[in-house]
């Protein structure tokens, strides 16, 4: 059984069981997040899809945490003005696994 389930303007395919990084949530570890934009399921019943999103349908995940993200390194530079900059950047994401996926 999968579900296709939207968050922060991304869809992601999801089982339960899976691992999941999403966009930051100020939620503590251990704590539940339940993703309510459910736009496909597929179970023993077939595929049903919404139009956009399935009534009475939900994802339920448990929060393992924050976790950074990759460093992106931004560099300004103009030639021939002595003008150089270096910063850098590493953006906060929350892991969760994926517990449910109830079906009304």
């Amino acid at each position: 059984m999968y579900a296709i389930i939207v968050d922060g303007g991304r869809q992601y395919k999801v089982r339960e069981g899976d691992i999941l990084t999403v966009d930051y949530r100020d939620v503590d570890k251990g704590g539940t997040i339940d993703f309510e934009q459910v736009l496909a399921v597929s179970g023993d019943a077939g595929l049903k899809l919404g139009q956009p999103t399935l009534s009475g349908v939900k994802v339920s995940a448990q929060v393992l945490g924050p976790k950074l993200g990759d460093k992106l390194v931004i560099q300004k530079f103009r030639r021939r003005k002595n003008f150089r900059r270096k910063t850098g950047h590493r953006q906060i994401h929350t892991r969760v696994r994926i517990d449910k996926i109830v079906e009304a």
